[in-house]
């Protein structure tokens, strides 16, 4: 079973954190649906009419879309491809591009999981972000999803803010819950160079939260979430049974997937491809039924290494049988002696053929990992 991620490039303003690739300039909003809708044509055969059990709207901002730009695609991933008939249909937005009326138009084309950003309730925190929404506009959408027929839906949060306090966190965590989401997806703020907040920070006018508050808000994260009957199931990522994110989960489990649209990523189970991060060379080249990516020929090295990566940030883990028999590495044998060290720093476990990482461990996640990558 494979996914097919859909990359929509328009946001209302920037957010201050944002490096995805994004424009303000809606004008091209339908010459780029048409660009999308001719490379999901072209890609047909990318990933070898596998069923699909996941499509993902991301961004950007996918609700900046209107119903007719949404129909066109949809329509063109069904005339293409073997949509399995409980595949899970994402769509990411704001709050405040939600109405009553948008969500029984997203609700009718088939879309049935919703992936909401909210990031934060308190309004200083969502103004110093420079996001598009207001809090009143938070709490506002989510009283309408509770009131829709979307019975699946996810929301964001972002902790480490410098600007905030543990009141605050304890606060967001606390509406959030109040609303009983099937999933959570809880982020740290990272400063990014080529960003608002970067350039802040270049200029010494912004610090970054210290390793230890954010992890302090890390740990109260998943103590609080679990206490509320949320899996930890992946360092990010929070659900209540039976609502683990199908395409997320696709990516941690190296399945293949498809990207559309431009900086998209696809992964075919050996190599994959980036579509050009530039929008009108994007929609010339597909005026020119050209797709504008570059090719990416993972070595043996390459998939080990992305394997230990996504594996080990999950609660099943890094799947030592996995290792040996698809991709012909022993890590045990291997990296038996930093095994060994994590296991006595309470950083791991052995479990049934699977190395797990503790709560301790994946504050140290993508370290640990990257300590046990093969060198090319």
């Amino acid at each position: 079973m494979a996914g097919i991620y859909i990359h929509i490039p328009f946001c209302k303003q920037a957010c201050f954190y944002c490096d995805f690739h994004f424009s303000t300039n809606m004008v091209i909003k339908n010459e780029m649906v048409e660009a999308i809708c001719k490379e999901i044509t072209l890609q047909q055969d990318y990933l070898d009419k596998e069923p699909i059990e996941s499509i993902y709207f991301g961004g950007g901002t996918p609700s900046v879309l209107e119903e007719n730009h949404l129909k066109s695609i949809l329509n063109k991933l069904r005339q293409h491809y073997k949509i399995s008939s409980d595949a899970e249909i994402t769509f990411e937005a704001n709050p405040d591009d939600i109405t009553p009326e948008k969500l029984k138009m997203l609700f009718q084309n088939g879309i049935n999981r919703l992936s909401v950003g909210i990031q934060s309730f308190d309004e200083d925190i969502l103004k110093w972000m420079n996001r598009a929404h207001d809090s009143k506009e938070a709490f506002q959408c989510l009283e309408w999803i509770k009131e829709s027929e979307f019975n699946n839906f996810s929301l964001d949060l972002i902790y480490g803010i410098p600007i905030s306090t543990h009141e605050i966190w304890e606060k967001d965590l606390k509406t959030l819950v109040d609303f009983q989401p099937p999933h959570i997806s809880s982020y740290c703020l990272t400063i990014e160079p080529d960003t608002v907040f970067g350039r802040w920070q270049q200029k010494g006018k912004l610090n970054e939260a210290s390793e230890d508050y954010a992890s302090e808000q890390f740990l109260h994260l998943s103590g609080y979430l679990k206490k509320a009957d949320y899996e930890h199931y992946e360092v990010s990522n929070f659900a209540k049974e039976g609502f683990h994110s199908k395409h997320n989960s696709s990516y941690w489990q190296q399945k293949p997937y498809l990207g559309i649209g431009p900086s998209a990523h696809s992964y075919d189970g050996k190599n994959r491809q980036f579509n050009i991060s530039n929008n009108a060379k994007y929609m010339k080249a597909l005026k020119k039924n050209e797709i504008p990516a570059e090719m990416d020929i993972l070595s043996a090295e390459d998939r080990i290494n992305e394997y230990l990566m996504t594996s080990l940030r999950t609660s099943a883990g890094c799947n030592l049988q996995y290792l040996k028999n698809e991709l012909n590495y022993d890590l045990i044998k291997n990296a038996k002696p930093q095994i060994e060290q994590w296991k006595s720093s309470g950083l791991c476990i052995l479990e049934s053929d699977n190395l797990k990482l503790t709560l301790k461990g994946r504050l140290l996640a993508d370290k640990l990992a990257s300590d046990l990558f093969l060198v090319n």
